[in-house]
């Protein structure tokens, strides 16, 4: 009795240690949050109609050691760009504008911060200031988005060609 009970709280301890989430949050929330303690905000910008975006979150975002790696390095943002939430940002109110014939609408925060380049779905980062270090468009499996986010959190990028690292990154997927 005692090893199937030994067994049974080991199964669990994986299952919960596999089981790692991104806690995404609110915009607002996230810059209250780097406001208080600094870190970079990643900001996964997607639509509720796009099919890569969900791709994504099932993939890539539910892998354990991007969720964990996100978690830990970053206020994690999920921002739907077609949200008719006000979004305030740097003194500025974003707001929801419609489309011609009130179709295709887009909150102009997401519109801004991805230079009108509207495509998801797409990864912002900010740095600790709230400046736009970087956009990563499209959809990325776990082992390729790793050492992207690596690339950023760690700095990597203000003293390192990307292809150099790239070649030199050692990936904790498994």
């Amino acid at each position: 009795m005692k090893k199937l009970f030994l067994t049974l709280s080991i199964m669990a301890i994986m299952m919960s240690a596999g089981a790692q989430e991104i806690k995404w949050m609110k915009m607002n929330d996230a810059m209250a949050a780097a406001q208080e303690t600094p870190k970079k905000i990643f900001i996964d910008v997607y639509t509720e109609w796009c099919g890569w975006c969900k791709r994504m979150d099932r993939s890539t975002f539910s892998n354990p050691v991007i969720a964990q790696y996100i978690n830990d390095n970053f206020y994690p943002v999920k921002l739907d760009a077609e949200t008719r939430d006000t979004i305030n940002f740097k003194g500025y109110q974003f707001t929801y504008k419609s489309g011609p014939n009130g179709k295709g609408g887009m909150n102009y925060f997401a519109y801004a911060i991805l230079n009108g380049k509207t495509s998801f779905p797409s990864y912002v980062i900010l740095n600790e200031e709230q400046n736009l270090v970087t956009v990563v468009k499209g959809y990325h499996e776990a082992d390729k988005f790793e050492p992207i986010l690596h690339f950023y959190a760690e700095d990597a990028y203000k003293t390192t060609e990307w292809d150099t690292y790239r070649a030199e990154f050692k990936s904790k997927l498994k």
